[in-house]
């Protein structure tokens, strides 16, 4: 697990971008981009995201929990 969170750390602390001049540029760009990682950089984004969602899921699960509650009220 230690080589994911160093991977999610050095990730957070190099952010690419680019401007897309359109929607085909955009494309093209972020094929590139993932193109030139490597497969573990590519898998540690990839359960980065698979976290944050899972992250958002429970937040959301709490507040409808909570809503709940306070209409039962």
């Amino acid at each position: 697990m230690k080589g994911i969170e160093e991977r999610s750390a050095r990730r957070r602390r190099i952010i690419v971008g680019h401007v897309a001049k359109d929607f085909a540029d955009a494309e093209r760009w972020d094929l590139e981009f993932w193109q030139s990682q490597t497969p573990e950089e590519r898998l540690s984004a990839l359960v980065a995201i698979h976290e944050d969602i899972e992250m958002v899921h429970q937040a959301r699960l709490k507040d409808s929990r909570k809503a709940k509650r306070t209409r039962q009220a």
